[in-house]
């Protein structure tokens, strides 16, 4: 498909931000399209693109993967209790419940959920508590709901379409959520962090956190918001290419699926898997 001149050209007249493989397949996926076939996937793409393009002009990825808590479990669990999290990115708000989930870290469990989040972890020794939370909220562009069934069909047509374990976990994370909802709020992460952050009860510990988000964001903008989120109290923990947030020198990565950086206030502790899957502690 990528070699394909005619799909090129279609996706040349969208803008740059939007020549995104995971936004053309979501939204082909969402609108019924074969994604079984290269053939027949350029084919729907050239007879739908009328279709295809206000969608991916309207849209962005927002994969809001419950499976990453696993990666933030750890370092959530050994922060002064209670806390306050604080999502951007927050799609749906699939993220900001890792106390109610379950986990499994090779032989070690943590019961919970539906769903258990399943994380295969190196170098250190799993959580033995989960963290107490006590307020959440969430900082998106364009906020989704559980509630409402064509947000959760986007949620769902950006699952990749073999991976029917994820497609089962956003439905079992999405019944959790919905039977105690976050404050989600319409923002942008520079302009509105810092009122939404301010809301945050004193008491608790404030955790920002975001997995998988500042791609998204111009290179400037992600750096003034490096400096913002430092400036903020309480702690910040990123689940980002090190290319994005730029974290200093690093070990290399024991293989090409762990390229992810989980860092705790801009100190890199792990390489990690996109989804959760996996993590290897520096």
């Amino acid at each position: 498909m990528a070699g394909d001149p005619h799909l090129l050209a279609l996706l040349d007249s969208v803008p740059a931000p939007k020549r995104q493989p995971n936004l053309l397949f979501g939204v082909v996926r969402l609108l019924g399209g074969p994604v079984d076939a290269p053939g027949a996937f350029l084919a729907f793409v050239r007879d739908h693109w009328s279709r295809i393009e206000p969608e991916m002009l309207s849209r962005a990825t927002q994969t809001n993967e419950a499976g990453r808590c696993a990666l933030l479990l750890p370092v959530l669990a050994a922060l002064p209790q209670p806390l306050a999290l604080l999502e951007l990115g927050a799609a749906a708000g699939l993220g900001l419940y890792p106390d109610k989930y379950g986990y499994r870290y090779g032989d070690h469990v943590l019961a919970g959920g539906p769903p258990t989040l399943e994380c295969a972890l190196s170098g250190g020794s799993p959580p033995y508590a989960k963290p107490e939370i006590v307020w959440r909220a969430g900082l998106d562009l364009n906020p989704l709901s559980v509630t409402d069934a064509a947000d959760v069909a986007w949620l769902d047509a950006l699952i990749w379409p073999e991976h029917h374990h994820r497609r089962a976990r956003l439905r079992a994370a999405a019944a959790v959520v919905a039977a105690d909802p976050p404050l989600l709020v319409r923002g942008d992460l520079l302009d509105d962090l810092p009122a939404l952050a301010a809301q945050a009860p004193p008491a608790a510990t404030l955790v920002i956190f975001h997995t998988s988000v500042l791609y998204q964001v111009p290179a400037p903008r992600r750096a003034a918001f490096v400096e913002l989120v430092r400036g903020l109290p309480g702690h910040w923990i990123s689940v980002e290419s090190p290319d994005v947030v730029p974290l200093g020198p690093l070990p290399p990565a024991p293989d090409d699926t762990l390229h992810n950086v989980l860092a705790l206030d801009g100190v890199p502790l792990a390489w990690t898997r996109g989804h959760g899957e996996a993590m290897v502690r520096f």
